[in-house]
């Protein structure tokens, strides 16, 4: 009887598993080392998939998102950021530690982000109380769209470096700098 209500147990549980579907936005991390100093970026990464167009606009996809015009920039829980060292991002000065990034879309096409100081909630959770502080970003257009959302640091020399972070028919990138 004990063997039967293990095997059970244990097929119940191969069944639930065989069930789950992976995310259908991949999780994803983007790390930089610049002037000794780790920087990572942990998000999920959505796909266009056929809604190109129609993503960034208060009628779009993500303008269904109760924090709109604020957006996690990315999607599931809110994206992270983790630097070992103090930065400049644009102007606004950000101690090491973690964070939270996001987007304010208010114009979708002269993207702001925003730094928070809250960690660990959900995407679709903004407390603006809790804001570091906010910087303009640099936009441009891609040739082609940009299926996956992307994250990319990249040093430019010495303490100095470019955060981007593009997708669907949009680059956003804010320079910063290692203290």
């Amino acid at each position: 009887m004990k063997r039967l209500l293990v095997c059970t147990g244990l097929l119940i549980a191969a069944t639930v598993f065989a069930q789950q579907k992976p995310p259908a936005s991949q999780p994803a991390t983007e790390s930089a080392t610049i002037a000794g100093k780790a920087i990572t970026i942990t998000y999920n990464s959505p796909g266009v998939k056929g809604r190109a167009g129609h993503i960034f606009s208060k009628d779009g996809l993500i303008g269904k998102d109760p924090t709109y015009p604020i957006w996690r920039a990315g999607a599931n829980a809110a994206t992270k950021l983790h630097t070992e060292g103090d930065l400049k991002i644009g102007g606004l000065t950000v101690p090491k530690g973690d964070y939270t990034l996001y987007v304010d879309l208010s114009d979708p096409d002269h993207w702001v982000l925003v730094v928070s100081k809250q960690t660990g909630q959900w995407g679709t959770v903004y407390d603006k109380s809790q804001d570091l502080g906010k910087v303009m970003m640099t936009m441009a257009k891609p040739a082609e769209t940009i299926e996956n959302l992307k994250y990319s640091i990249r040093g430019t020399g010495g303490p100095a470096a470019n955060l981007t972070l593009a997708w669907e028919n949009h680059i956003a990138t804010v320079p910063l700098v290692v203290h």
